[in-house]
Order: structure tokens, then C-alpha cells, then sequence
């Protein structure tokens, strides 16, 4: 069972860990085999762990013994080690938020299932975030044990991309070991495949320089069967298109189809401005040429566009209201000290009256 390196630990000399409670939360799809030496890892890296820790596990409609082992392993362990059971396939990003939702505690880890990451990486991020007082520490996996053609080369192209479109420069946004704090990252909510793109999502609610990279162990596979492709990449670039729109044009989606609108309208214009001159000044028939339906169909398709920014505009004004929500995120602050945290005017003394001199 013990078939991977116990490492000493990665926290400072005489390191006080900060008060807090940690969730593990571990999406898992068909590892049936990996589920008894995650946990058996898991236990070994907290055995000294100073703090309260859970552990949840969220089996995503695995058709193998994933489930049942997750069971039966919760009862062994007892309660600080639970299940979520989704009734079919979610995938990955559901299956994270499904975890997320049932995490108790205000630091949460999250990791997986395939025992390439490792836990013992866990007690050192969350020393840092708490520390160094950051919202997000992830996991860059430096050193991949994984092939270079189908796997390290994508990722890298990905990882430059993602990074220069939102914004968030890190080494490796597919490294699912990441810590945060739980007020931030409950503050998101995970759609679609977004969960490659939580750095970025939690770049909306916080500021980058909260958010750190740490260099991880990565381990190579030992059970069971990657659930990645090559194909994943190009459901990047999708999700990447989506996630640019997001973060620049949630709260003013008049703007993005507005300025596509004006550019095709302008164009379009010019167009018909050009050949009412070849018409009028040089007297050239001008009813056979693809450019005058070429410059009606873009005066027209602007004037849609444009259209479509103004709905949006006015749905993503009543989302906005309907729901309470706010254009900006703001850091609680501490409460007033003494007093009510007002200023107010000072009293003007009063004194005894002089006598009137006769």
C-alpha cells in the first residue's frame, strides 16, 4: 500500500500553523483502485497536522466499485472522512463544486483522486496562505511524470494562453492540488469545464497579488486510467473565449457587442458612402457589384449587433438587481472601535458667565 516516499516535512523549522479548519475535497470517476492509498496518504501527511482536518470525497457517477469503496472507507475512518455521491457523470467541475458546497471549513484543498498529487504538499500550502495572507496558493507541477507530446507540451501552449488572456500569469492552471480560503473561493461558483480556470474565476473577487504558485510533487499513475485526452485542448480554447468575455464584459456586455457593432456599421457605411460617390460623381452602375450587398449586410449586421448589446445590457442589468448582486467585491472589514465610528462635532464647553462690571 505504502508504495510511494513518505518526504520530510516541508514546514520552516519551529513553523506555528495558524488556527483555521482544513476540507480536502477529492472529485474521483472510476478509482475504485486508487481510493484505500489516497486516503492511507492523505492520513499519513495530517498524522501531525496540528489542526482540525476533513475529508471529503465526491464519487462523480463512477460505474466501477468507487462508490462502495468510498463507503466503506468513510465507516473505517469515521466521520471526519465523507462522501458525496452524484447520481450520474457531472464531470470534473460539477463534481468540484459539489465538494466545495459540502466543505466545512475555512481553508479548503482540493485535489486528485489519481494519487499524482500529494497530500503531503498540503500542510506547506496552507502554511503559506495563511501566512502570507493570499486567497489562493497552486500547485505547479514542475517536474510532470507524464508524456511530453500528449500531455506537457498542450498544457504548456494552454498555460501561456490562459495566462495572457486573463491576466493571472501561472506555470500550470491544470494542477488540480490548490488551496484556498473558503470565503473566497464559496464566492465563485464552477459552471461548465471552468474548473482549469479557477485562478482566473477567483481573479473576479480578488486581487492577483493574493494569488500564489508553490512547486508540488507529481507523481506518475499508478492505478487506473487518465481521463484526459488531446482533445481537451481544444475545449480550452472554448472555455478560454467564454472566461475572456466573463471577466471583461460581465457587468457591460453593451460594450463587447456594442464596439463589434460600430466597427461592422462604420465599415459598411464607408462601403455605401464609396460607391453612392462612384454613382452620383461618375455616373458607374453600382446595382451588379458584390460590394453594395457586402456594405448593406454589414450596416445591418451592426445594427443587430448593437441591438443584441443593448438586450444584454438591459438582462444583465435586471440579473443584477433580481439577484442583489454587486458590480465589485469588497474585503470585510474590521467593526468600529469605540464608539459608533462617527466623528462628530465637539461641544462647546460652557462656562460661568462673567460679572458685568458696574
Amino acid at each position: 500500500m505504502n508504495v510511494l516516499p513518505i518526504p520530510a516535512s516541508g514546514l520552516p523549522e519551529g513553523a506555528v500553523m495558524p488556527e483555521h479548519k482544513l476540507s480536502i475535497v477529492i472529485p474521483m470517476y472510476n478509482e475504485a483502485d486508487n481510493v484505500e492509498p489516497l486516503l492511507v496518504r492523505i492520513h499519513q501527511a495530517m498524522e501531525n497536522y496540528s489542526q482540525p482536518w476533513e475529508v471529503v470525497l465526491v464519487d462523480d457517477g463512477s460505474t466501477d466499485a468507487t462508490p462502495t469503496e468510498i463507503r466503506r472507507l468513510a465507516a473505517q475512518y469515521g466521520p471526519h472522512v465523507h462522501g458525496v455521491e452524484l447520481v450520474r457523470n457531472y464531470k470534473q467541475t460539477a463534481a468540484m463544486q459539489a465538494g466545495l458546497d459540502a466543505a466545512r471549513g475555512d481553508v479548503i484543498a482540493t485535489l486528485d483522486g489519481d494519487l499524482q498529487n500529494d497530500p503531503f504538499d498540503i500542510p506547506r500550502m496552507v502554511y503559506r496562505l495563511l501566512t502570507e495572507d493570499l486567497d489562493l496558493v497552486a500547485g505547479w507541477r514542475k517536474n510532470r511524470k507524464e508524456g511530453f507530446w500528449l500531455r506537457r507540451l498542450p498544457s504548456r501552449i494552454a498555460n501561456r494562453l490562459i495566462a495572457r488572456v486573463t491576466g493571472v500569469r501561472l506555470n500550470d492552471y491544470g494542477c488540480s492540488l490548490k488551496v484556498f480560503r473558503g470565503s473566497v473561493i464559496r464566492s465563485v461558483r464552477l459552471y461548465g469545464e471552468m474548473h482549469r480556470f479557477i485562478p482566473a474565476w477567483l481573479a473576479t473577487v480578488t486581487t492577483p497579488r493574493r494569488i500564489a504558485e508553490e512547486v508540488v510533487t507529481h507523481h506518475a499513475r499508478i492505478h487506473g486510467q487518465s481521463k484526459y485526452g488531446i482533445s481537451r485542448t481544444f475545449r480550452v480554447v472554448l472555455d478560454l473565449v467564454f472566461m475572456f468575455f466573463f471577466m471583461r464584459y460581465r457587468t457591460r456586455p453593451g460594450h463587447f457587442f456594442g464596439g463589434i457593432g460600430i466597427v461592422l456599421g462604420v465599415i459598411g457605411s464607408l462601403i455605401l458612402a464609396y460607391l453612392f460617390a462612384v454613382k452620383v460623381f461618375w455616373g458607374q452602375d453600382i446595382g451588379t457589384r458584390p460590394m453594395l450587398i457586402t456594405g448593406f449586410f454589414l450596416v445591418i449586421a451592426g445594427l443587430q449587433a448593437v441591438t443584441s448589446g443593448v438586450l444584454a445590457e438591459m438582462l444583465s442589468r435586471v440579473y443584477l438587481e433580481a439577484n442583489g448582486a454587486l458590480a465589485y467585491v469588497a474585503r470585510p472589514q474590521p467593526a468600529p472601535g469605540e464608539g459608533d465610528g462617527w466623528q462628530r462635532p465637539s461641544k462647546p464647553q460652557i462656562g460661568k458667565a462673567k460679572p458685568r462690571r458696574k
